[in-house]
């Protein structure tokens, strides 16, 4: 596995993604779903997670979501895409994303 610089490691993970799809993926397939930077890599992904949570990590699937065409009155314009990121854990382990740090 290659080395990332661990700066950019610290800026690949934006935020944890908070939805009724994300939820519902963490009880079914044990997934974690966060938001990622645009350029970020699965093994950017990996490496930050496991880093920051000191956890292992099985397995990463990524998606870009595009952005919305919005309306301002009569002028049309659209949201910005961004990139999403589904973390499978090594069984047995998980993240607490509710404990403050």
């Amino acid at each position: 596995m290659t080395q990332f610089a661990e700066n950019r490691l610290l800026q690949v993970l934006l935020a944890p993604v908070v939805s009724e799809k994300a939820t519902f993926a963490g009880e079914k397939n044990e997934q974690i779903v966060f938001r990622v930077v645009k350029d970020a890599t699965k093994a950017e992904i990996k490496a930050a997670i496991e880093l920051l949570f000191k956890v292992k990590v099985e397995g990463v699937q990524v998606l870009n979501v595009k952005g919305k065409t919005k309306r301002f009155g009569r002028f049309s314009g659209t949201r910005k895409g961004w990139k999403k990121a589904y973390i499978s854990l090594v069984p047995g382990q998980e993240i607490d994303l509710t404990a403050a740090q």
